[in-house]
């Protein structure tokens, strides 16, 4: 009986915030950058496959499980980049459930031997779905009995939408440092389920997200082989009433790396996030916690995200006018 209260009302939160959702980030949005900034399409110089997994405070009962995969090259000969990304997120066991999927484009621009700026679009179908059976209403609760079966509440006539989703970035990348901007749900696509007040409920709002970092370099290894560097970074994302701030480092030593930041909401502080992984031939595996930091951390417990990367560009040559500090991206 205790967690079915939870249950339904959690789910009927779900539902009616559907008016104004955030968008999940992966805590690895280096793993992850389709997701960040449509202008980073191609930011690997051969093709790679990557995929990413994310299950949210896991003192509750797959409250938020967010997941990923992707495709990106680049096209040396036209200076382009493309992508497909696949994107789940599933929120309250599945009651409410979210799935993107978009193609992208991006253009690099030489400005000189040193600096380049990626200008990119994205363009896909935005889903969201209602389970409406797995919702538990006040009515159902039998004090003796737990849960029953006959509710009053009345099913919705739509419990499923599809609509197109627009988005657009900018990426400005040189030697030693890299500043992006991202525009998602630039037509804010109406993803809402309910009327509130007669009227449909409001569109999905825009996510800003600018993201930054240096690349400093601390030698290579002593084979020859991958470059050790460190990376201070910091992301910040806005959409609607809400706000984050992650603040912190990667750190690459030959085939190791690892990384701490600090997330912030602005109104309170959120979590400490900690990276470690390895990257072996054509194969990157990383995995992150998140430690909740915030009021709910003695009932919503951690974080934990899996993320893997295979880079086919073994024997291949890095293009000479790609002379930037994206290591983290790949």
């Amino acid at each position: 009986m205790s967690v079915r209260p939870f249950t339904w009302i959690f789910g009927l939160c779900l539902w009616c915030a559907t008016t104004s959702a955030q968008d999940p980030i992966f805590s690895q949005f280096y793993a992850a950058p389709l997701q960040l900034n449509p202008a980073f399409a191609g930011s690997s110089h051969a093709p790679r496959v990557g995929m990413a997994y994310r299950n949210q405070w896991t003192g509750f009962n797959n409250a938020y499980r967010t997941y990923a995969a992707f495709y990106e090259q680049t096209i040396e000969r036209l200076n382009t980049g493309i992508g497909f990304n696949i994107e789940g997120d599933d929120a309250g066991n599945g009651i409410l459930r979210t799935l993107r999927a978009s193609a992208l484009f991006s253009y690099r621009l030489q400005l000189t031997e040193h600096l380049a700026i990626k200008i990119g679009a994205e363009a896909g179908v935005h889903q969201t779905a209602l389970d409406w059976d797995k919702l538990i209403f006040p009515d159902q609760l039998d004090p003796l009995q737990g849960p029953v079966i006959t509710t009053s509440e009345l099913r919705p006539d739509l419990t499923n939408k599809s609509l197109i989703d627009l988005s657009a970035g900018f990426l400005a990348i040189s030697q030693r440092f890299w500043l992006g901007l991202g525009l998602k749900h630039l037509n804010t696509p109406d993803q809402g389920l309910l009327l509130i007040n007669d009227n449909l409920a409001r569109g999905l709002p825009i996510r800003y997200t600018i993201s930054g970092g240096m690349e400093l370099p601390l030698g290579r290894s002593n084979k020859g082989g991958m470059s050790s560097f460190m990376s201070p970074n910091l992301l910040f994302a806005s959409q609607g009433p809400y706000r984050q701030v992650n603040v912190g480092a990667y750190l690459a030593v030959g085939p190791l790396f690892g990384g701490a930041w600090f997330r912030h909401t602005l109104s309170n502080v959120d979590a400490a996030i900690f990276l470690v992984g390895f990257r072996q031939d054509m194969f990157k595996l990383g995995f992150s916690y998140d430690m909740t930091l915030s009021q709910l951390a003695s009932r919503a417990g951690g974080t934990y995200e899996v993320t893997l990367g295979l880079f086919f560009d073994r024997g291949r040559k890095r293009p000479l006018n790609w002379n930037d500090c994206g290591k983290m991206f790949r």
